[in-house]
């Protein structure tokens, strides 16, 4: 079974934070068969910003903000969440 169905969840809700606070973004899958391996990333970079379910960022600035996705695989497909806008206040 393919990788499906990755959401993207932030704490605080809807990825506004405010500056010096810091965000943690979950990622989850539906469906997927096998060990399912995660990597973050932040629109414009090139390297993933880490891997595993979560993702935190400690005390945050503005250059943190913009569009952010986990990209979920389980070795033979990948599938990604929509991305999560995520404003530092």
């Amino acid at each position: 079974i393919p990788v499906s169905g990755v959401s993207l969840s932030a704490q605080p809700p809807g990825g506004q934070v405010a500056l010096g606070d810091s965000l943690v973004l979950s990622c989850a899958v539906v469906a997927g068969t096998g060990p399912v391996s995660f990597s973050w990333h932040r629109e414009g970079l090139g390297t993933p910003l880490g891997t595993g379910p979560r993702l935190e960022l400690s005390k945050v600035g503005y250059n943190d903000s913009g569009h952010y996705q986990c990209r979920a695989s389980d070795g033979d497909s990948v599938a990604q969440s929509d991305p999560l806008i995520v404003t530092v206040l």
